[in-house]
């Protein structure tokens, strides 16, 4: 671990809402420095206002790189570095067939879960080299359509399954720097987004099956545990899911 006394400073992308703000909350609360992010200021800024550390809120789309250069010059400004960068910002697309859904659709997923990250891991790199001490963390949110995917979900798993290849590529590159990049697949945390899923949700064989989800603070304490690894060690991917879904299997 990390010693406390330290200065540590994350960014949290897609941070007002669910599985961001669980995290951005665990690491406050464990005396990080938090610059949260998203699209919605008003929800951000309630999010940051009970962190226990200083926190920063900040409007920003991961898409746009003057938006996401302008967050890390935020952070570098506000703070002096940045430790860390939880990838976490994402969207998904409505559930159709393939020869039903838009091309924008599609490009607006890639631009928000793939290009997003890459802007956001781009911009981490470029300020963890230049600060003293050098280095840092960064964490991506692949989901467990990284590895699986569900019914009528092509963009969202094609940019999921882009993500770990990205993961592995900057895991490699960053060695040399000091930078450490891993991956956390999260299967239904209870979140606005996911509560569907206790009401039945789309299975592989066609029918609607209620499934089992697990609270969001337990990705919170995962990621935790990732960011808070000494930099010599890394956990290169992660799977924290709800015990009962139908991910392993035949369905």
């Amino acid at each position: 671990m990390q010693n406390p006394k330290d200065p540590r400073v994350a960014v949290v992308t897609g941070g007002g809402t669910g599985v961001g703000a669980a995290v951005a909350r665990a690491l406050a609360s464990n005396g990080w420095s938090t610059i949260i992010c998203g699209r919605r200021l008003e929800i951000l800024e309630e999010v940051a206002a009970g962190f226990d550390e200083p926190g920063l809120a900040a409007r920003v789309d991961v898409s746009d790189p003057s938006d996401v250069d302008q967050l890390f010059s935020l952070a570098a400004k506000t703070f002096g570095r940045v430790d860390l960068l939880f990838n976490n910002a994402g969207i998904g697309a409505p559930p159709l067939p393939i020869e039903e859904l838009s091309v924008d659709a599609w490009r607006e997923v890639v631009d928000t879960n793939l290009t997003g990250s890459w802007l956001c891991a781009r911009a981490a790199f470029a300020q963890m080299k230049r600060q003293l001490p050098a280095g840092g963390r960064i964490i991506n949110n692949g989901s467990v359509s990284a590895q699986t995917p569900r019914p009528f979900s092509s963009p969202y798993t094609a940019t999921k399954h882009a993500i770990t290849g990205l993961t592995k590529a900057l895991a490699l590159e960053g060695r040399v720097h000091g930078i450490t990049v891993g991956q956390i697949d999260i299967g239904n945390a209870l979140t606005p987004l996911t509560a569907a899923m206790t009401e039945g949700v789309l299975q592989a064989d066609g029918t609607i099956e209620v499934e089992s989800t697990m609270d969001v603070e337990e990705v919170a304490k995962a990621v935790l545990m990732m960011a808070e690894l000494p930099p010599e060690a890394n956990v290169l991917t992660m799977t924290v899911m709800a015990n009962g879904m139908p991910l392993v299997g035949r369905g």
